[in-house]
């Protein structure tokens, strides 16, 4: 009868262990919150569907966003031109399509590039401290003492004006903030007991970094990315509306927005459709990551 009881407690006490383990495992809280946030799980199908759009452009586009055709100069909406052309006779439905992928490439690489080198410079930072950390510090203070756009328009002026020069602007500009929260999670975890014990062990610095510590900062890192990419598109569209990012002919919604805002009062869809298109995209990945952030970001349920 004890060896039953026995039994059914290791078996009661291994369930609880289980139900914890995947209580905590992260891919059950995106589950979790696709079922329970329906705003971020629409905004995550939108996102994929207009992935979709952008890779497979030429399929969706119905005209060449590059075609000038000045005889069809600002029209307006009709069965030919779904959101009518703009002032060199473009389309602008197949432009919009088009500029979702500057905007996606944009907002995704960039934000990609600066996480890596915030990631890394935070879990130095964070591990070692001392002088290096106030190095590292000092350079992440001088980034965030600049308003963001301000120090990309900096670097635009000062490299030209291109898209592989606004990649570097804005990788510049968004590590810092990536850095200071990885380093202050690197600080707390490198007290922990499972640290200490690896360094008794001799285990490099390098891989209590990236294999022990850098795991315990994913959940707030892939919550970073989702609530970057916004930011990153968004200062895109600013550059290329202010001239110093996307140039002509590329087909930028911010570029768009600039060139259509003449033509508001004649024909204001040719500004408004792009512009409505930034506010969707930032919107989708706004609401992803909160519900992200509510999900698996640890701080949250503090």
């Amino acid at each position: 009868m004890s060896d039953c009881t026995e039994t059914v407690t290791v078996i009661e006490e291994y369930d609880i262990e289980s139900e914890i383990a995947e209580n905590d495992n992260i891919f059950y809280k995106i589950k979790n919150m696709i079922r329970t946030n329906k705003v971020a799980a629409i905004s995550g199908l939108l996102i994929i569907l207009i992935i979709i759009v952008a890779v497979f452009a030429p399929v969706f586009a119905p005209h060449d966003p590059y075609a000038i055709d000045l005889l069809s100069r600002l029209k307006g909406p009709s069965a030919e031109h779904l959101l009518g052309t703009d002032e060199l006779g473009r389309d602008v439905l197949s432009r919009i399509i088009y500029g979702s992928r500057v905007s996606l490439f944009v907002g995704l690489v960039p934000t990609l590039l600066s996480m890596i080198i915030g990631t890394v410079l935070g879990l130095i930072s964070g591990y070692f401290g001392g002088k290096i950390d106030f190095v590292i510090m000092r350079l992440a203070d001088v980034v965030l003492a600049f308003p963001s756009l301000l120090l990309a328009m900096v670097i635009m002026y000062t490299l030209g004006a291109s898209t592989f020069n606004l990649f570097i602007a804005l990788t510049i500009i968004n590590w810092a903030g990536t850095a200071r929260v990885v380093r202050a999670q690197a600080m707390s975890l490198k007290e922990k007991e499972f640290i200490e014990a690896a360094k008794s062990i001799g285990v490099k610095d390098s891989v209590i970094m990236f294999k022990h510590l850098l795991p315990n900062c994913l959940p707030s890192l892939i919550v970073l990315f989702t609530t970057n990419i916004p930011g990153a598109i968004l200062s895109e569209a600013n550059l290329s509306f202010l001239g110093v990012g996307a140039q002509p002919p590329e087909a930028s919604w911010g570029l768009m927005v600039n060139n259509g805002k003449k033509f508001l009062f004649t024909n204001p869809i040719v500004a408004l459709a792009p512009g409505i298109a930034i506010l969707i995209i930032v919107l989708t990945f706004n609401f992803l990551g909160d519900g992200l952030r509510d999900a698996i970001d640890p701080y949250m349920k503090e």
